[in-house]
């Protein structure tokens, strides 16, 4: 995936770029999730609020790249 918001279908060790991004992004979902926010921590309210934000910036991701690849026209040939 470049970083001007376009997906790049060039395979990569037998992965698309769109199939490492998505389990990059699980990956990074499963690790936010084991998190335990450290309460006694000044600044962790912060933490945690950005955390969840970055949670639910990687779902949002995530339904769009599989949103892209179940597409009539990005579809497998």
């Amino acid at each position: 995936m470049d970083r001007g918001g376009h997906d790049d279908d060039r395979p990569t060790g037998g992965e698309t770029a769109r199939t490492r991004a998505v389990r990059e992004l699980r990956e990074l979902i499963a690790a936010l999730d084991r998190r335990v926010p450290q309460v006694q921590r000044l600044g962790e309210l912060s933490i945690a609020r950005a955390a969840a934000d970055l949670r639910e910036a990687a779902v949002k991701r995530i339904e769009q790249l599989e949103t892209f690849d179940r597409s009539p026209d990005h579809g497998t040939d």
